[in-house]
């Protein structure tokens, strides 16, 4: 069967999953915000209520100290300086204001722009640091509007020209200026303009706008049309979160719905009234009781034992939701049988659902046993004689631990030390019973339908891998991991963990198990990991290991390219608990670099290419012998 590739991508751009890790953490330290998640879109963005803060991609294709030194000037802004010294209220005072005006596109732009000047010379002030990043984005962003204003003077925006020339005045003054024609009706701004470097608040940038608005007003023809900011475009007024009084409603409620002052307390309501599960709209009805719409004129106190006169659905706070869609019976039944994901798991696996199952050992793509005993007794000597390397190794260590000692039970054959040497070490200490090796290894196979054309040779991998472990009597758990894309919705994606070896059952032979393993559908990667790292951590054992065997990237419902930085994410998570992940890419031909690139980006130096079949075995023994003799190495 021809191999089913899964790196056909429209986009071919590979988003750096550690290094947006590393620029998360930043965020959510410097907002001390730890719920915040970093994104990257066209233009810088705040979204509390998807709790994101977007990064510009106006930073890519530009050398590594460019793009690092941009992106951190944008989170600069985006997590310290608008953050906290941006006021949403007069913002939101501004725009109304304007609403009626005849540009006020360009003014709220114009805002932004200065606003974007004063806070970074503040976060400058406080935090010496960020110069060095706020000073290549300056000069970026001074090249691209160098070209842009005469390109746009000549294609008649003259407003996207005049925020150019704003642009350029604050951050590099009046003599790089263009002059002539409209360009000196554009200099008599300038006086006015030149107030924003003294400007220490939001409140006094919004004066400065006002002071400029009639010049402005006669001289631009059409609003602006091309963004340069989409900062505050999500930014709307905080949820409504009414304050009920105890004694009943009978009215209208009242309500704190007064603007938030800075984007740090928008962010904070919206994530309080994500978390609050009953919804204020329940907690109303279960203690109050309403007869009649609850905010309608007829309002009464409602009276034990009499029927509602309506029925409706709840809905979230916001004011454009829908109302719920009722579950089917078939999403139903499904959450009948599968276990609800929880927080541990992670914020993209919020609607997923999973069951865990020992592997169906009948079907029709079971292996036959004949073939499994022929892949068994083909591998035997390659199981052997690693397991025979170890113990040797095992037993050196031994020795080397129990002989030679300054004190112990004397050994007869090394009295001629005391004359020979300066220090002697003629005793030794009696053997101890002999210990497995302390360690424990969980092992997850990508069970997605591209694994279809290989799962043989997976199989003969997997095999491998439970031979010598349980010859060398270490604990393991081996795991086929898929979601089912046939049942994935918005409202639930479906996982299972089929167990093929489950960690309590010792040395029980899975061959049988092993044969069963079949190929499905997606693969969640992430989600996969943070399961078996949930298992291992519990685990006593001092040496932990999760592998992945996989042949390709994480493919599920909406988890496209969420799930590189996912995966990436979960794999951190389980070495901060001490577990060893570790990477097997199973593939049909050559990798590209894009392949090797991506795979770097999630497993760092612990992922291994296996570029044909026929490797897939070697592969498995070779990373085997490589951690195994590490834990020798540390008895």
């Amino acid at each position: 069967m021809a191999e089913m590739s899964r790196f056909i991508q429209f986009n071919n751009e590979q988003i750096d999953a550690r290094q947006m890790i590393t620029y998360e953490n930043l965020a959510q330290a410097l907002s001390e915000n730890p719920h915040i998640h970093l994104t990257e879109r066209q233009l810088m963005e705040f979204n509390p209520k998807e709790q994101t803060i977007s990064m510009s991609v106006f930073w890519r294709h530009r050398t590594a100290e460019q793009t690092h030194l941009g992106r951190l000037s944008d989170i600069y802004l985006l997590a310290e300086g608008f953050w906290r010294h941006f006021s949403q209220r007069a913002w939101h005072e501004f725009q109304e204001e304007i609403a009626e005006l005849n540009y006020p596109k360009f003014f709220e732009q114009q805002l932004i722009m200065a606003e974007e000047f004063r806070l970074m010379e503040s976060v400058a002030k406080k935090r010496p640091g960020t110069k060095k990043a706020f000073r290549l984005r300056a000069q970026a962003y001074l090249a691209t509007y160098q070209h842009q204003i005469h390109v746009h003077h000549q294609k008649g925006f003259l407003a996207e020209a005049l925020l150019n020339y704003f642009y350029i005045a604050l951050h590099e003054g009046s003599l790089r200026l263009p002059t002539g024609g409209i360009f000196d009706t554009f200099g008599d701004l300038l006086y006015k303009w030149q107030h924003v470097f003294d400007s220490q608040s939001t409140e006094e940038t919004i004066r400065i706008i006002w002071a400029l608005i009639p010049q402005i007003e006669e001289i631009l023809k059409k609003d602006i049309q091309l963004d340069v900011y989409a900062l505050l475009d999500q930014l709307e007024a905080a949820p409504f979160i009414p304050d009920y009084e105890h004694d009943g409603v009978c009215g209208m409620e009242e309500g704190s719905d007064e603007a938030k002052e800075t984007i740090e307390e928008t962010f904070r309501s919206w994530h309080r009234e994500s978390q609050d599960d009953t919804g204020t709209h329940l907690r109303f009805e279960l203690e109050r009781g309403n007869e009649g719409k609850s905010l309608s004129d007829e309002a009464v106190k409602g009276q034990d034992g009499q029927p509602p006169t309506e029925v409706g659905t709840g809905g979230d706070v916001d004011a454009t939701a829908k109302p719920q869609k009722e579950e089917s019976l078939a999403t139903k039944s499904l959450k009948k049988k599968y276990t609800k994901s929880g927080e541990v798991f992670g914020r993209e696996h919020e609607q997923v659902i999973y069951q865990e199952k020992m592997i169906t050992t009948h079907g029709e793509d079971i292996t036959p046993k004949s073939v499994m005993e022929k892949w068994r007794l083909q591998q035997e000597p390659m199981v052997r004689a690693l397991v025979q390397e170890l113990r040797k190794r095992m037993a050196q260590k031994k020795m080397s631990r129990r002989t030679h000692l300054s004190y112990g039970r004397l050994d007869s054959k090394q009295l001629l030390s005391f004359v020979t040497e300066n220090r002697p070490r003629p005793f030794y200490k009696k053997d101890a019973p002999s210990k497995p090796l302390d360690a424990v290894f969980g092992l997850l196979i990508d069970g997605s339908a591209s694994m279809m054309d290989k799962m043989d040779e997976t199989k003969q991998a997997v095999l491998l891998f439970h031979d010598v472990l349980r010859s060398l009597e270490i604990a393991h758990e081996m795991t086929l991991f898929y979601e089912d894309a046939y049942e994935a919705t918005k409202e639930v994606q479906p996982n299972t963990f089929e167990w093929i070896h489950r960690l309590e059952d010792g040395a029980v032979d899975a061959s049988e198990k092993i044969a069963a393993m079949t190929s499905h559908e997606d693969n969640r990667d992430g989600f996969a990991i943070r399961w078996m790292t949930e298992r291992l951590k519990k685990r006593p054992e001092k040496h932990r290991f999760l592998l992945v065997f996989s042949d390709g990237e994480p493919s599920a419902f909406e988890y496209a390219q969420n799930g590189i930085l996912d995966t990436a994410e979960a794999v951190i998570e389980a070495e901060k608990q001490g577990i060893t992940v570790l990477h097997l890419f199973l593939n049909t031909s050559e990798p590209s670099e894009e392949q090797l690139q991506l795979f770097s980006t999630i497993y760092g130096r612990q992922s291994i290419v296996a570029s044909d079949v026929a490797q897939f075995s070697d592969m498995t023994l070779r990373m085997l012998r490589k951690v195994l003799s590490l834990v020798v190495q540390s008895m």
